[in-house]
């Protein structure tokens, strides 16, 4: 481990201080010593191309993989464990400059921690019970139907999320309830549930979070502290991304019995794999660089008259994370839709994706006069009626503008969980279905979805309702679905390949999908 003067040690002390700039040579790791105890809560940043980012123990063992590299900006959260002192290790592959920096220290001190009746019978046979026994038995989540008190509704289960040890607090990450959720204390034992009437066909993935810090800070980043703790399931073996570093990464997988299936999703033995290029694409409209993933599919012809497009948003996690590419092989090899190639757009940090995705005229002009001109030119390029925009959450809301103002280039839209909640500042929220409202009808066909667990008030399950009613009322073609689902990549995968056949593909969606469908 290279050791480092007073002054560099000071930069990465236990208080906001400037970034910390260094230089990698390609294959080389730097570690940077950062002064936090048992309990405290670090929030930082690192800036550089193909960085990864470890947090390493007294010991010198990585513990926690903080960053992956997939972004040129990338926020981190931990909470210090037992075994200082910790370092921040950089690992770059491609070498070059890299900035780090300590934004949000809290010492454990200074956080302020605060210090039912049972539905599943399953509980209620554990309270005051064996719980070892009880606990070795167990694969996940409870999931019950009978002996629910009150009895359930037909197609529904009681979901019970479950974990052990002694907390000042623990919370569920990515509730069914569309938040996250402080579990409850079961007597004066140390589990800690949730208890959840879901449908019979949900697939959620979820994290727990034991110890979440309590902070003086504004309400969005007391939420998104969340993050500092949140790890996977022990008791859970499903996860998803299917390889993962370290128990914080990925997220655990429920998918109860009705779940739609996700055969799409898993490369199938035989298929032909289509080619991946990684470029990156200078935008001087946006005044920033980014990466740029082209999918071709085997045996793709430029120029063919009958080849298929689609443009997503957001490669970091559907390329990196979902390996979407698996879907995108199956689809085509199988003939589901035209021979079809896919432009995938990556953002350069969190904070271009919040400024150019939410309807943004300078990034329909990228989009208009820069990006579909350059794929053009790397031979792919399809009809407007054979070409699809889709992305999820802000990629959604994107996406439908998108076809809004650009129908010469996309003839379809698919919206995941798009955020049409939106609003500019100081104007009412879904801005975006008042522009479909007051404008004149485009060519463009829409396929919307949302999860029945993103609900509530203004939320992505109305508004995306709403989208709908406006839409078939100015007489555009739309089809809509609903899940038993939340904000959710591990679901969005699967469902990406409805709508591909939904709107361009030669045939009817089959058992591979079930859901709610209006047209």
């Amino acid at each position: 481990m290279r050791l480092f003067p007073a002054a560099v040690l000071a930069l990465l002390a236990l208080s906001p201080c400037p970034a910390l700039a260094e230089t990698l040579k390609a294959g080389e790791s730097r570690s940077h010593p950062v002064a936090a105890t048992t309990g405290d809560f670090i929030h930082g940043s690192m800036e550089g191309r193909g960085l990864r980012l470890h947090l390493v123990d007294g010991s010198g063992q990585s513990v926690r993989l903080l960053a992956k590299g997939d972004r040129d900006s990338q926020d981190f959260m931990f909470v210090a464990g037992p075994q200082p002192p910790y370092a921040l290790k950089v690992e770059s592959d491609l070498g070059g400059d890299y900035r780090l920096h300590i934004h949000r220290p809290i010492a454990k001190a200074d956080q302020g921690i605060a210090a039912a009746a049972l539905s599943s019978p399953g509980l209620r046979a554990l309270a005051g019970g064996d719980v070892d026994g009880f606990w070795r038995h167990l694969r996940g989540p409870l999931v019950e139907t009978e002996g629910v008190q009150p009895p359930l509704p037909a197609g529904q289960v009681l979901l019970t999320f479950l974990w052990r040890g002694q907390h000042d607090n623990v919370w569920l990450f990515a509730a069914p309830s569309g938040n996250h959720d402080k579990m409850q204390r079961l007597g004066q034992s140390d589990v800690w549930f949730a208890s959840y009437v879901v449908p019979a066909s949900t697939r959620l993935s979820y994290k727990i979070a034991p110890d979440v810090p309590e902070l003086k800070l504004p309400a969005a980043e007391r939420r998104r502290a969340i993050l500092a703790s949140a790890q996977r399931d022990p008791l859970n073996p499903h996860h998803f991304p299917d390889h993962v570093a370290d128990i914080y990464d990925g997220e655990s997988v429920v998918a109860l019995p009705d779940a739609p299936r996700q055969d799409w999703v898993f490369r199938q033995p035989g298929t032909p794999v289509g080619t991946i290029e990684r470029l990156r694409l200078a935008s001087p409209i946006l005044g920033n660089e980014r990466e740029i993933v082209l999918y071709r599919p085997a045996g793709y012809v430029p120029g063919a008259a009958d080849n298929g497009l689609l443009l997503l948003f957001d490669a970091e996690f559907y390329v990196d994370k979902a390996d979407i590419t698996a879907l995108l092989d199956n689809l085509n090899h199988s003939r589901r839709i035209p021979p079809t190639a896919a432009i995938i757009v990556a953002n350069p940090s969190n904070q271009t994706r919040a400024a150019e995705l939410p309807p943004n005229p300078v990034f329909l002009r990228f989009l208009d006069q820069e990006l579909m001109p350059w794929a053009r030119d790397h031979g792919i390029a399809a009809a407007s009626e054979r070409s699809v925009v889709a992305g999820s959450s802000y990629g959604g809301l994107a996406a439908a503008q998108a076809g809004l103002n650009l129908p010469h280039w996309f003839g379809n839209v698919h919206s995941q969980s798009g955020s049409f909640w939106w609003a500019p500042s100081g104007a009412e929220p879904e801005w975006l279905a008042r522009q479909f409202a007051q404008g004149d009808k485009v060519p463009v066909r829409f396929h919307l979805e949302a999860g029945l667990f993103e609900s509530g008030g203004k939320s992505i399950l109305e508004t995306t309702r709403h989208l709908r009613d406006v839409l078939m009322a100015k007489g555009y073609d739309v089809r809509h679905r609903e899940y038993a689902s939340g904000h959710d990549l591990a679901h969005w995968r699967s469902t990406l390949g409805t709508g591909l056949v939904d709107l361009i593909g030669y045939a009817s969606p089959d058992s591979h999908s079930t859901s709610a469908v209006n047209r």
